[in-house]
């Protein structure tokens, strides 16, 4: 897609919203043309040449009703320019969102956190002021052709040397196009590491305290900061170089026309009304070129936005950023049929019965390393669990299996039938997970474990018992209504494990998956954890990453990997008979508790 067909198909999102505040401001610039012949028939009157015959009083009142309209328009205007950019930014915002959301874990966006930030925020609005400009440009090219209709009758010498600027201006917008993209490329790179590395530091506080790292980490984010200065101000000093040649181009064309209407009316060829008329019209006909001029600038300006927008989507098609959809953004708005079924209870998924992994093969492209031919069946209501050393390829066969990771080949079955998109298939309430690394947010613990699910004050009891977390709800300061702070630092490491638990029991899938969720836990507290699953969830079918022995002495079945292959199944007895792998794992786990 190229930068013009991204416009125009921006423009087109809300075609009705653009035209009406297209005419807005089209008619925002062209009522001055009205004032400007007002003020020529009120000078030539002085000399009795003016043909309006309104007198003084009339003329103030004429001029005072075209300000009052332009005023009028003008709030108008501001009206639907503020709807329209708001719509565009909001419909690229979500899009752009909603594509990362879908894709999987480790695909979703291509940088850090705080690097998609300025993604998000300077690039969209890089867009949405190109946008608003070319409303801007069309409103002061149809004066332009008006008035200089209008001067050209007048004189046309004098006409054509508005253009001169103009020409000049283009001119130099183009030569300037290369090094304004280069900076300005430079200039979101550099915002988008300073960016990044505040979100780095902010999530990190406790590991730089403990590696006595302040210095390095301060010293970092200055050179970053220093970086994004010097690019910056590349930026800045280009587009106010720029400006200033605008600028400067058309008080030349203002005063080559002046000196030469001076020689004009020395001659008698002119009259003092149609010299004001044309120094008037000069003051929002030359305006034009600099406003042509930014519209360059921006329109340029945001294909470097552009680029970048495209880097986030990685590979995928690029009108995916301007797909048009439902944006209800008022109370009631977005009713439509497609936003009712969206909005509709989802159905209950079909209990399962058999899940079937069959060929699952992950590399990932930095290392090579991943998972290779896994081939594995969980029965309905069965407890699975997978061991094996640390690197063997555990959490990786989970992230594939559920769609985090894009599996390179294999097949997925849920009761006999193909699973076609696992990140979409395996959400609730089919499936729920708890991720080896808790992600808490700053807010309370209910939030946490809700995390928008409706607040069943049945549910999350009976997930908070099954967590093992009643006690330490019990002995916080506010209980669930506690703030954990970021990344949940309030907590415990093993009150963080239990709140991802609780997080995913609260949503009752059908296949609960714990990535070593239990690895901080106490032996009692895990053996309690398992004890209360089995009790409340019987017929739940889980599938669990651990090496803890609490763990193994519970499942149904026991899965050994190795280097990124399965390199037996069986119960603990037979394992212990049959696989060193596993004998390491569980006297060693042995060992570790003594």
């Amino acid at each position: 897609m190229t930068t013009f067909q991204f416009l125009v198909r921006l423009i087109t999102f809300r075609p009705l919203l653009y035209t009406a505040n297209a005419l807005a401001w089209t008619v925002i610039y062209l009522i001055p043309i009205a004032p400007g012949l007002i003020t020529q028939q009120f000078f030539d009157s002085l000399t009795g040449e003016d043909t309006l015959k309104a007198g003084t009083w009339g003329i103030i009142a004429l001029l005072l009703a075209a300000a009052l309209a332009r005023v009028v328009m003008i709030y108008v205007g501001c009206i639907t320019d503020v709807e329209f950019r708001f719509r565009v930014a909001m419909i690229l915002r979500r899009n752009l969102l909603g594509h990362v959301l879908k894709q999987p874990g480790a695909r979703a966006i291509p940088v850090s956190p705080g690097e998609a930030i300025s993604y998000f925020r300077d690039d969209v609005d890089q867009t949405e002021e190109a946008i608003s400009w070319s409303v801007d440009v069309f409103g002061l090219t149809c004066f332009a052709i008006v008035s200089s209709y209008i001067l050209l009758k007048i004189d046309v010498q004098m006409t054509l040397l508005v253009f001169v600027p103009l020409i000049l201006v283009v001119t130099v917008a183009q030569l300037a196009t290369s090094r304004l993209q280069k900076y300005r490329a430079a200039s979101r790179e550099s915002t988008a590491r300073v960016t990044g590395a505040i979100s780095e530091m902010f999530g990190n506080v406790q590991a730089i305290q403990v590696a006595g790292a302040e210095d390095r980490v301060i010293e970092r984010f200055r050179r970053f900061g220093e970086t994004r200065r010097k690019t910056m101000l590349k930026d800045k000093l280009l587009g106010e170089a720029l400006d200033a040649v605008f600028t400067n181009a058309v008080n030349l064309g203002i005063g080559l026309i002046l000196l030469l209407a001076g020689t004009k009316m020395r001659g008698g060829g002119f009259t003092v009304g149609d010299f004001s008329l044309f120094v008037y019209y000069l003051t929002f006909v030359t305006q034009v070129i600099s406003n042509v001029g930014k519209f360059m600038t921006y329109f340029k300006q945001m294909s470097v936005a552009l680029a970048r927008m495209l880097e986030m989507l990685q590979g995928a098609p690029a009108r995916i950023l301007t797909r048009k959809a439902a944006l209800p953004l008022r109370k009631g708005a977005g009713q439509t049929a497609e936003a009712r079924d969206d909005a509709a209870p989802i159905e209950a998924p079909e209990p399962l019965r058999s899940l079937e992994v069959t060929g699952l093969s992950y590399r990932y492209p930095d290392t090579g390393r991943g998972i290779e031919d896994i081939s594995l069946r969980l029965a309905g209501g069965s407890f699975t669990v997978v061991t094996g050393a640390i690197g063997a390829g555990k959490t990786t066969l989970v992230r594939a299996l559920l769609g985090l990771l894009p599996m390179d080949e294999g097949t997925i079955a849920w009761n006999g039938r193909p699973v076609e998109d696992p990140a979409a298939f395996f959400a609730p309430a089919r499936s729920a997970y708890a991720a080896q690394i808790p992600r808490l947010y700053s807010d309370t613990l209910r939030n946490n474990i809700l995390l928008g699910q409706e607040n069943d004050k049945g549910k999350i009891g009976r997930a908070v018992h099954d967590a093992v977390m009643e006690y330490d709800v019990a002995h916080l300061q506010q209980g669930l209504e506690t703030v954990v702070g970021p990344r949940g630092v309030k907590l415990s490491g093993g009150q963080m494990q239990r709140t991802a638990a609780a997080r995913m029991l609260v949503r009752e899938a059908e296949l609960y998956v714990f990535d070593d969720v239990s690895s901080a836990l106490d032996v009692e507290t895990e053996a309690k954890l398992w004890d209360r699953l089995f009790e409340s969830r019987g017929d739940a079918t889980c599938l669990v990453v651990s090496h803890r022995r609490t763990a193994l002495a519970h499942a149904d079945r026991i899965v050994v990997m190795k280097d990124g292959r399965i390199e037996d199944e069986g119960t603990v007895e037979q394992l212990l008979a049959s696989s060193e792998t596993f004998r390491e794992l569980w006297y060693g786990d042995e060992r570790g508790k003594e």
